[in-house]
């Protein structure tokens, strides 16, 4: 049986763990500068969880959600699993005009998610979302948007490494765009996340476009809700993680749906009875703004930033305990 975790024979984390606390607060307080600036965004407060019946959560790929009943309105509430939907009603609601955006500290709960070196319980991200022009729904556009998020992350990894010398990793400047249909002609054979872990050898960052759309060989390069992203305007990502010799998610982004893309995506995947919620009649009935947007995930920029080996280094959450044995037995406090 394939084990959930793995730390490399050599591995050893370049920051105790006092260190590691200050770097930590140090990056997140860095980046949300940076990208704030970049995206021209302003940072608003955002809810830990939602009504059932609005259908703003994040479907994920039909994950259930962590939910308990509000006992003085007798209605479902869910923890968020992501602020994707509810993001783009806060930018109609608090009239937020094309050009300007709104970044929040997303905290979530995935209680099917796997346990290994970048996955667990507990979801941490920069969730933002920017008002556009409906002109400005094209390759283009998400491209350059995607090359300011890169430019933080460098921006970020230069003060870092200034901060902390014994570090040794300075994210790239720059960014290799490949559509997903691409990657997958260019390694047939493989699963996507083997592809991924091919393709940031040769590139080491990298954006993925077009995630959630079915490609020549029926499947898509990975799931995608229907109704947030557009399949063809958007995408993931991914950078080298030195550490451990493989590809590390960071951001899953694009823009978002309009009314023609949200029922042909709706279609594909059968599931045209989600029109009747009001954030999806909204869009329907192009009352919400054009909108581009994503999360980019805290606990993984600092894994990448300050080379460590499992996410468990940078974040509080509950493992498994061939994990926890696994870590101790290498002197690494999760």
């Amino acid at each position: 049986m394939q084990k959930r975790s793995f730390i490399p024979e050599s591995y050893q984390s370049k920051l105790n763990l006092y260190e590691t606390q200050t770097a930590i607060g140090f990056i997140k307080n860095t980046f949300q500068e940076a990208l704030s600036q970049y995206l021209n965004l302003k940072r608003v407060s955002a809810p830990l969880f939602v009504l059932q019946e609005t259908g703003i959560n994040d479907g994920l790929n039909g994950e259930e959600p962590v939910s308990f009943m509000v006992k003085n309105l007798n209605k479902k509430a869910e923890v968020v699993h992501s602020l994707a939907k509810w993001k783009r009603m806060a930018l109609y609601r608090y009239d937020f005009h094309v050009g300007n955006g709104l970044y929040t500290d997303m905290n979530a709960i995935r209680k099917e998610e796997e346990l290994d070196n970048l996955h667990s319980l507990y979801v941490d991200q920069w969730d933002w979302e920017k008002v556009i022009d409906k002109k400005d729904r094209t390759i283009d556009y998400l491209k350059d948007t995607v090359r300011s998020i890169v430019k933080a992350i460098h921006h970020t990894s230069i003060l870092l490494k200034r901060k902390y010398p014994a570090l040794e990793f300075i994210a790239p400047d720059d960014v290799f765009f490949i559509d997903s249909q691409a990657l997958e002609d260019m390694f047939p054979n493989l699963t996507p996340k083997q592809r991924e872990n091919e393709i940031v050898k040769q590139h080491p960052c990298i954006f993925i476009k077009r995630i959630g759309y079915p490609l020549l060989s029926g499947m898509p390069h990975d799931l995608r809700a229907p109704d947030y992203d557009d399949w063809l305007l958007n995408g993931d990502l991914l950078y080298y993680h030195k550490t451990l010799d493989m590809a590390v998610e960071i951001s899953s982004m694009g823009i978002r749906v309009d009314h023609n893309s949200l029922v042909r995506q709706l279609t594909i995947l059968n599931k045209l009875d989600d029109l009747k919620y009001p954030y999806h009649s909204m869009i329907k009935d192009e009352i919400l703004p054009y909108t581009i947007g994503g999360g980019i995930g805290q606990s993984r920029l600092c894994l990448l930033l300050l080379e460590k080996a499992h996410i468990g280094e940078v974040q509080s959450s509950i493992w498994d305990q061939e994990t926890i044995e696994l870590c101790k037995d290498k002197a690494i406090l999760i």
